[in-house]
């Protein structure tokens, strides 16, 4: 089933159930599902690798949206973005923990002979898309910071 398709069938139970919160969230990745697909001008599914960023980048604003309302002493404007977060996470695939991210980092270094500070470009992006959505840029660029000086 097609990331459309299940968001459709999420907006409706959520509507059943009235959960605002998933519902905005829902309506928010729909709508840049939608955006995505006519911003090329024509009517074609976007690929899944696609839709893995756009909603790594949903989940990304909305942290930081939290962390802003948090540095701010609202709690009650970030507990929603968090509560976003969580629902727009159900769609992406599982996260890769640090220590296997580290590990397929260092694999690419080793396979590349890469090493000092000036390869990091071509770590990052032999690393970024091997791992795809299963882990964070920041994440992948920390650890390759950390294994190339």
């Amino acid at each position: 089933m097609s990331l459309s398709a299940q968001i459709m069938e999420h907006i409706k139970d959520a509507m059943r159930a009235k959960d605002t919160v998933a519902l905005e969230a829902l309506r928010s990745i729909k709508s840049e599902l939608l955006l995505a697909q006519t911003a090329s001008g024509s009517k074609e599914e976007i690929t899944e690798d696609e839709e893995i960023k756009l909603l790594q980048r949903l989940v990304k604003t909305r942290k930081e949206s939290a962390k802003i309302y948090t540095e701010q002493n609202r709690p009650d404007l970030a507990e929603p973005e968090l509560a976003q977060v969580a629902v727009i996470e159900k769609f992406l695939p599982a996260q890769l923990s640090e220590a296997e991210v580290e590990t397929v980092v260092a694999k690419i270094i080793a396979e590349t002979g890469a090493s000092g500070i000036a390869s990091m470009g071509k770590v990052m992006g032999l690393a970024t898309a091997q791992l795809g959505g299963t882990a964070e840029g920041k994440t992948i660029s920390a650890i390759v910071k950390k294994l190339l000086v």
